[in-house]
């Protein structure tokens, strides 16, 4: 029998078999990864978000292994083929690969030309050949004639006898494993241009002819060469370096032969059966093991690409809040006008404009005149910029209206707009603001993230936040999983106030659903806002099993009860008391006492119900209530007189936040409409693998300016102050070159191919597109 799922998954996590079956259990009576971390430590062991969401994947994939491994097993027993060698075999197979290797000879197929040689009584022919290779091929051939199945002649006997061979060779699952494995450890992707295509393709030339390690070519890079072979520009295969000599085995072929005990030794079939080799491999394994293997090397690649966009969306979402201040959002443009909205502290638009400052208008003073008014009457503390068409020419607009109303001590902060045009446009938009213009609608998102950016782009598909690579290439339902499980983490990370909330930020939390987020909305607007948790209960069908998911995640600030703005769940309120009663003092007295909750010893609370962890939990939420994790704010200067590309020059010292972060560097918008890059190479003074650990999206950084390219519009940046533009082309054909394909011809230029002296000329092409 195979090992338990809890075994295998403990294994991969590398944590106790128990903690695995508690997880399992409590995945399948409903609960969910934010609740199980949060709330289940005692019972998992203290699994955390990450560990509980790649034990939730790796659930579904080990299930569904089982129940194919089941289904298979029904298959060849069914055959009368299933004997107790293989049905061990098939139940220690751990994976879909391997399962679908062993089944393959017994898998049901269309007649194919080794059944139809059998039906002709050519499998003695073909065993006694492989078995003896003494045997003379022609001769033996003679004795299994048969015209009215078709074989006429010794060809047509030993034709039908190879094509048996072949499909016995290639449906050896020892044999696929040993060639599958060689191919990967030495195989190499190689591109070159399709005829015809060298104008029509030219984003792609730097792949025109191209080769790199199958093991380790970057996810990106792949990626980005699948979209060549799907645009007709690129043709790709898997080839080996080794060229074997005329009449010589290839490796592979060689392989083939070895596992099958086939030599030449000078018999009169061996000659034959190396042919048969050859064949086998030429024909049929090739071809099979090139498409199996690109589409391993594509899946790895976009899980790789799905978790760059994951880790910067989650970056995105907790990034600094400027907190509940009144704000006023501009959504730049030139000939249709600059639109401003203003939301008071909690988000509610109080009053829209639109204002005409630069071209055609021109209307400088008097667009200066509205947003004062607005300020005045609305007591606005931040300007919210977007950063798209007209963003610099209106941020100027914004830096002269802060200098004229110093007393206001006004914050203006440069703001992503992306996926602002899409919420503007969506239901959620519309049903928000039924009677406000679409274009309106953006300025009041763009205010609105600037206050708190989780609250505000949750209400955007994630996949238009624009933090991705390659997003458009990658499996869309795996994508949108994996990012949903994103946002739901990161909610419930941070909590919500449920008086307050949008239905869009309480679908996202633990147990609620989009029609539950909505009764919730509904209740508090038909009752007025919650007093306390408790009153949750009386919305419709919100009952116990979600109200214990989600009450911990939602907030009811200035309550009937402190604990309720907490992150302490309403059933360890006993756990409150207990604690209370020892220090013989009211909640609103202990909570923030540091010093008191401190000195507590967490293990005198523990029980049966709640243990240790829970009761850490409890005391720092005491000392810390509500606290959140996401960063203090904190804003990024753009130099003044650097408005577009040509106003840069090299060696310029600049001030940026970074926008996206990708596998080779991170895209630094530095005011110019013009996202700069830093490639890998240039993020520290030391050798870095992962741009993740060095910077995030929304960090703010200091850059200087290596290269600009006006005609292509590439910006070449670095976070390493001592750089030079040569120094940079030497260390990323250093760091980056890769040695398989340096050996191949034409490869010296593939040196470099990663973002380095070309500024990213075909990453950044590619990702941009």
């Amino acid at each position: 029998m195979p090992a338990s799922l809890e075994h295998r998954i403990a294994t991969e996590l590398n944590v106790a078999e128990r903690q695995v079956a508690a997880a399992i259990r409590l995945i399948d009576e409903g609960a969910t990864v934010p609740f199980i971390a949060r709330y289940r430590k005692e019972v998992t062991g203290g699994l955390d978000d990450t560990q509980l969401r790649h034990l939730d994947d790796r659930l579904g994939y080990m299930r569904e292994l089982d129940d194919r491994r089941a289904s298979i097993l029904e298959s060849i027993d069914s055959q009368g083929k299933l004997d107790p060698a293989l049905r061990a075999q098939i139940e220690a197979a751990d994976t879909k690969q391997r399962l679908e290797d062993l089944y393959l000879p017994y898998k049901p197929k269309r007649r194919t030309k080794a059944q139809i040689a059998r039906e002709a009584g050519l499998a003695p022919l073909a065993d006694a050949l492989l078995s003896d290779p003494g045997l003379d091929p022609e001769a033996v051939a003679k004795d299994y004639l048969n015209p009215d199945a078709g074989i006429e002649d010794t060809k047509a006997a030993l034709d039908g006898a190879r094509q048996i061979l072949v499909e016995q060779f290639s449906e050896d699952a020892q044999l696929l494993d040993t060639l599958r494995a060689y191919l990967s450890d030495h195989g190499r992707v190689v591109s070159k241009v399709v005829d015809g295509q060298e104008t029509a393709g030219a984003k792609f030339r730097d792949w025109f002819d191209f080769a790199e390690a199958l093991n380790a070519i970057p996810s990106h890079r792949f990626l980005a060469l699948l979209r060549g072979r799907n645009e007709g520009v690129l043709r790709l295969s898997i080839e080996l370096p080794e060229v074997p000599e005329p009449g010589q085995l290839g490796p592979c072929e060689g392989r083939i032969a070895r596992h099958f005990g086939i030599r030449n030794e000078g018999r009169p079939a061996d000659r034959w059966l190396l042919d048969t080799a050859r064949w086998a491999w030429t024909v049929k394994l090739s071809v099979h093991l090139e498409l199996e293997l690109m589409n391993a090397a594509r899946e790895r690649a976009e899980e790789e690409a799905i978790a760059v966009f994951a880790r910067n969306l989650k970056d995105l979402l907790l990034a600094a809040p400027a907190g509940p201040r009144a704000t006023l959002g501009l959504d730049p443009g030139l000939r249709t006008g600059v639109k401003v909205a203003v939301v008071d502290n909690t988000g509610k638009l109080l009053e829209t404009a639109t204002i005409y400052p630069h071209e055609p208008r021109r209307d400088w003073d008097g667009s200066l005149a509205t947003l004062a008014r607005l300020v005045k009457t609305h007591g606005v503390d931040l300007i919210a910029i977007g950063n798209g068409t007209a963003s610099r020419e209106t941020d100027k607009l914004a830096a002269e209206l802060v200098g004229h109303m110093a007393d206001a001590r006004l914050t203006k902060v440069m703001v992503s707009e992306a996926g602002a045009s899409v919420y503007s446009a969506s239901q959620l938009a519309a049903d928000e603001f039924p009677d406000l213009d679409v274009s309106l609608r953006g300025a009041v998102s763009i205010a609105r993230r600037l206050q708190d950016p989780l609250a505000e782009l949750v209400k955007i598909d994630p996949k238009s936040i624009g933090v991705g690579q390659y997003q458009h290439d990658v499996n869309q339902s795996r994508l949108a999983r994996m990012l949903d499980a994103v946002v739901e983490d990161c909610v419930n990370a941070v909590g919500v106030d449920v008086n307050t909330a949008s239905a869009a930020l309480l679908t996202r939390i633990s147990g609620l659903n989009r029609t539950l987020a909505e009764n919730i909305v509904a209740h508090r607007d038909a009752h007025g806002a919650f007093a306390d948790r408790k009153a949750l209960k009386a919305v419709p069908r919100l009952g116990d099993k979600t109200f214990e998911q989600a009450a911990g995640f939602l907030r009811v600030m200035n309550g009937s009860n402190p604990l309720d703005a907490s992150a302490v769940h309403p059933e360890a309120y006993p756990v409150v008391e207990r604690i209370l009663a020892d220090l013989k003092r009211n909640v609103r007295e202990i909570m923030g006492d540091s010093k008191a909750i401190k000195a507590l010893d967490p293990r005198r609370y523990a029980d049966e119900t709640f243990g240790e962890p829970t009761v850490r939990d409890i005391l720092q939420e005491l000392d810390k209530p509500g606290r959140d994790p996401r960063p203090a704010f904190k804003t990024a200067s753009f130099k003044d007189g650097v408005d577009k590309l040509t106003d840069l020059a090299e060696g310029m010292m600049l001030e940026g936040v970074v926008t996206n972060v990708t596998n080779f560097g991170a895209f630094v918008d530095v005011g110019v409409h013009q996202d700069g890059l830093v490639h890998v190479s240039m993020l520290a003074d030391r050798f870095v693998k992962d741009p993740h650990t060095v910077v995030k999206a929304g960090d703010v950084v200091k850059v200087k300016v290596l290269e600009v390219d006006v005609q292509r519009k590439r910006i070449s940046l670095t976070m390493r102050m001592d750089a030079t533009p040569e120094r940079k082309r030497n260390e990323a054909r250093r760091d980056n070159g890769a040695p398989a394909a340096r050996q191949k011809r034409g490869d010296d230029r593939s040196k470099g191919r990663e973002p380095a002296g070309s500024m990213a000329a075909a990453l950044s092409r590619a990702l941009r597109k």
